[in-house]
């Protein structure tokens, strides 16, 4: 979900990146440039590096949150750069000019686009007001919880209203991707701010950093949403032993993947007492990442006709990994699909470690489970009280599809115990926007609307009273 389509579109505007710049002699440090796709305008900033052997390099894309890109090559002669990535098969050539600037083109396939470097960072301080500061009015713990049954070791925050005394708690639960314990995006921190929030209106907290990221053990690669919902019941179990926590208002507040992970977890446990589901998805997951790519492609400036020809290939793919009964089949039938369509009907002359490295991408065992995995069949069992929020404006997970599909599940679960809002002017993050668009998360400066806030700790307040 938010991690396929941030993935997808990290990969293609990435493929917007190009960089590179010299200056005199010496081209060591960062560079920026704006890469402008359609109505879209992209920040790049390349880091150069001088070695023994010449020169090494990363790039950041700012505007998506991706930073530390490995740069396969490089090289400078004045007034000549070029460089290449290897893996997004994108590649820069510039010249420095008298100004001591770049001016150069970045290609990716058949397209080219300008892409014009300064010396510089280009960074932008970001400023975040919602962001608290310590001290804080309350009570604030590291902690460490075992999964057992998986062997790893998680590491969180509990924050509690006051040292002493028994309260209701919620555990909150990240969208995808390796998320540590504050879902730290694009520079915000939507956990912090939400758990701030909650513990200042008396209620507990725990988030923790997923399995494999920051200080929490095991491996994160290689881990389906069904791992993490074990996670997540590790957290449960775990506050359920903290004298200050009411073992029976243990709720959960999920956040995008999290949204799917805390029906999930209500449908095979009667010990959690509420879900909050945040952006939470009730359709399959191919449907949703197809509905994802058509508005994100919308609000990317692609043609209409380039929006159908990536339906089609997705919906094609994606059929394969669904029917395919082994890892192996679906290995198989998705390279002899791509050969066919990079190269004639019998796929000679194709790359084959182009081929290889796409068959990678998409046959990973996360999007594998989210493709063929149906969060309404969970949502149809849930029996707690439910509050469904998603953004007016959120393009990863569309909220009109959505709101419709979690409110049929209850209905047919027979669950009248809940509320489903579309709140206006809203994206994926739950910031107030212009467009919704993934370029703008990190330029807003506000992290979640405060408006969302009060509706989630008022209904969870109404459940734990």
């Amino acid at each position: 979900m938010t991690k396929t389509i941030i993935r997808k579109t990290a990969l293609a505007a990435l493929a917007c990146l190009a960089c590179l710049h010299a200056f005199g002699q010496e081209i060591a440090g960062d560079w920026n440039g704006v890469l402008k796709i359609q109505q879209v305008e992209l920040r790049l900033v390349l880091h150069i590096s001088r070695t023994d052997a010449g020169y090494s390099a990363t790039m950041d894309s700012p505007d998506q949150g991706a930073t530390g890109i490995p740069v396969t090559s490089i090289s400078f002669e004045n007034p000549a750069l070029k460089f290449s990535v290897d893996g997004l098969r994108l590649r820069y050539e510039g010249a420095l000019n008298a100004d001591g600037a770049i001016a150069g083109t970045f290609y990716q396939g058949s397209v080219s686009l300008p892409l014009n470097l300064e010396k510089g960072s280009g960074k932008e301080e970001t400023r975040r007001p919602q962001e608290p500061a310590r001290p804080f009015p309350y009570y604030e713990e590291d902690v460490r919880f075992d999964n057992v049954a998986a062997g790893i070791r998680l590491a969180g925050t509990l924050t509690l209203p006051q040292k002493e005394g028994r309260f209701p708690a919620v555990v909150l639960i990240s969208g995808s991707g390796a998320q540590d314990r504050n879902e730290e995006v694009f520079n915000h921190k939507p956990f912090l701010v939400i758990a701030d929030h909650l513990t200042r209106n008396g209620i507990a907290v725990l988030r923790f950093d997923d399995r494999g990221t920051a200080s929490s053990s095991g491996t994160f690669k290689m881990s389906t949403t069904l791992d993490f919902s074990k996670d997540a019941e590790a957290a449960v179990a775990w506050l359920k032993t903290r004298k200050e926590v009411d073992p029976h208002k243990i709720g959960l507040v999920g956040h995008s993947e999290g949204a799917i992970i805390a029906p999930m977890l209500a449908s095979r446990s009667g010990d959690i007492a509420f879900i909050v589901m945040l952006a939470g998805s009730g359709v399959r997951g191919d449907k949703l990442l197809l509905a994802q790519q058509e508005l994100i492609g919308r609000a990317s400036g692609m043609s209409e006709a380039d929006i159908e020809e990536n339906r089609i290939f997705h919906a094609k793919a994606f059929n394969i990994m669904i029917e395919a009964e082994t890892q192996e089949e679906v290995t198989a039938r998705l390279s002899d699909y791509l050969r066919q369509l990079m190269g004639d009907a019998s796929g000679a002359g194709v790359d084959d470690n182009l081929v290889r490295n796409e068959v990678e991408k998409l046959a990973d065992p996360w999007i594998l489970y989210l493709l063929k995995h149906d969060p309404s069949a969970d949502i149809e069992k849930v029996k707690c009280p439910v509050l469904a929020l998603n953004g007016e404006k959120d393009l990863q997970v569309p909220p009109e599809m959505n709101l419709d599909a979690i409110r049929l599940a209850l209905a047919k679960g027979n669950n009248n115990r809940a509320t489903l809002r579309q709140l206006p002017g809203l994206n994926h993050l739950f910031q107030e926007c212009t467009t919704g668009a993934l370029t703008e998360y990190g330029r807003i400066e506000q992290t979640f609307s405060p408006a969302a806030l009060d509706i989630m700790t008022q209904w969870i307040g109404e459940q734990t009273r």
